[in-house]
């Protein structure tokens, strides 16, 4: 969701290095308009000031501006300590003092790409869409390595990082339902949850939770005939390489976090006229369901998204 503001930024002339924990960083090398790519040496949490510091030190001097994406205190003081002379980002956390150029935090959550891509000070952000590009014989090779053929398989992201409540119960259901080779894929820590799928389907659902890259992912999804998620970051990606997907949605929005693609349908029961009684809950944005009913995503039969594919 932040490729369109490194477009934009480098379709104005501006050469572009992200800097990315390590887990993120293959994304950005998915992205031609990004020079190089920074990994990170800092864990999840805290903010380890001393290696900061550290960092801060050996990139002083080799920036004019910093975008500052995230909106943490901690995702600030980088730029500061490198000395980077503008440094652009949304207020909050205590940030006025980090940050030279400060953009008002919206009152209502925004899609999230107009969101980053306000960063870059331009106007008509409702026309970006991200878009994400891989070498085809890259793709090509990935696939003969797991015996595909492009457009022969359906890929299924059941996993969601955020927690159960934006997790869609019925892939397995669906799996049954596809006469089509299907591939699970996810983080290893979603291997179980992508096993017990598999068990329910074993003639036609592979396993790869854990087993690729996030470049193999890529290339998968980028080969594949349909994806099918929940609201995640492989959603986005699928999105992004404009393969036809569906898309499902529980306690999140498709209006703050919608696939950015002419090839993608949502299904998600608050906008479902026919569905009853309404769900004035949603979308409540929690990990785990507050009222225990769970209905946004378990009412959404496996019958209906195998209508879609």
């Amino acid at each position: 969701m932040t490729e369109p503001l490194l477009r934009r930024l480098h379709a104005r002339g501006e050469r572009l290095t992200v800097g990315a924990l390590p887990w993120v960083a293959p994304v950005y090398r998915a992205m031609p308009q990004v020079d190089a790519v920074l990994e990170f040496p800092f864990a999840h949490g805290g903010l380890q000031l001393k290696a900061r510091r550290s960092l801060g030190k050996e990139l002083a001097g080799r920036f004019d501006t910093a975008y500052v994406l995230p909106n943490s205190l901690k995702s600030a003081l980088l730029p500061l300590l490198a000395g980077v002379p503008r440094r652009v980002g949304y207020l909050g956390e205590a940030r006025v003092g980090l940050l030279t150029h400060r953009l008002k935090n919206p009152k209502d959550k925004p899609p999230m790409v107009a969101f980053y891509s306000a960063l870059s000070g331009e106007t008509g952000l409702e026309q970006d869409r991200p878009q994400l590009a891989l070498p085809a014989g890259e793709v090509d090779d990935v696939l003969a390595k797991h015996g595909l053929v492009r457009g022969g398989y359906v890929v299924m992201a059941p996993g969601a990082e955020f927690g159960p409540a934006k997790r869609w119960p019925h892939f397995g259901v669906l799996a049954k339902l596809l006469d089509r080779p299907v591939l699970l894929l996810g983080s290893g820590k979603e291997a179980d949850l992508c096993e017990a799928i598999r068990d329910q389907a074993p003639v036609v659902c592979r396993n790869l939770a854990g087993q690729t890259s996030l470049m193999e992912a890529f290339a998968l999804i980028a080969g594949a005939g349909q994806v099918v998620s929940n609201d995640s970051g492989l959603m986005h990606v699928a999105a992004a390489f404009g393969v036809p997907q569906v898309a499902l949605y529980g306690s999140s929005s498709p209006l703050h976090t919608p696939p950015l693609n002419e090839r993608a349908q949502v299904v998600w029961l608050k906008q479902d006229p026919g569905y009853q009684p309404p769900l004035d809950c949603a979308p409540c944005f929690q990990r785990e369901c507050p009222l225990g009913h769970f209905r946004c995503l378990n009412d959404v039969s496996a019958e209906r998204v195998r209508g879609l594919l």
